[in-house]
């Protein structure tokens, strides 16, 4: 049975360690639904985060994978432990009519978008959360004329003690 995986990667942080990441997953015909790269509070250091889907089998090969790239500092798939993940997604809209003006400002507030552009015909709304909260947000928005929809991709941390540190 394949499940959904939430996988952090603590790895130095120079140019081609991310490639030979998605190369690893893409060698091997694995799927990554979501991927998200930052530098860290130590500079020399990114925290990459990827959502993938896999057998505990399959996943367990990919850690073991992902710790033998010499770049890799120490993986963690959050899926094992209590995490809080989020993702961000910025979405504009087409809002000709007054009504759809009200109804686009409802909506996001009970979403608590938040309006962070404004035209004459536009709406430019940020909102975080869930993955399933962003597809509901743009399920209410769909009698709206969605212009364009940019997502960040999860990121994730361990709820308490735990840290992807070194």
């Amino acid at each position: 049975m394949t499940m959904r995986h939430v996988i952090s990667v603590l790895m130095e942080n120079e140019s081609g360690a991310l490639s030979r990441v998605v190369g690893l997953f893409s060698a091997r015909g694995y799927n990554i639904e979501s991927l998200s790269v930052a530098p860290t509070d130590d500079e020399s250091l990114s925290r990459l985060t990827l959502v993938t889907r896999g057998s505990e089998q399959i996943i367990e090969q990919i850690l073991k994978q992902l710790n033998k790239l010499i770049e890799v500092v120490k993986v963690t798939d959050l899926s094992d432990f209590q995490h809080v993940e989020r993702e961000m997604m910025l979405i504009k809209l087409e809002a000709k009519q007054a009504e759809s003006v009200t109804m686009i400002k409802q909506i996001a507030d009970v979403f608590r978008g938040k309006i962070i552009d404004l035209s004459h015909k536009t709406f430019t709304i940020e909102i975080s959360g869930k993955s399933e909260k962003l597809d509901a947000f743009i399920d209410a928005m769909s009698e709206q004329t969605i212009i364009e929809v940019v997502r960040s991709g999860c990121i994730g941390i361990a709820r308490g003690s735990v840290a992807l540190k070194v």
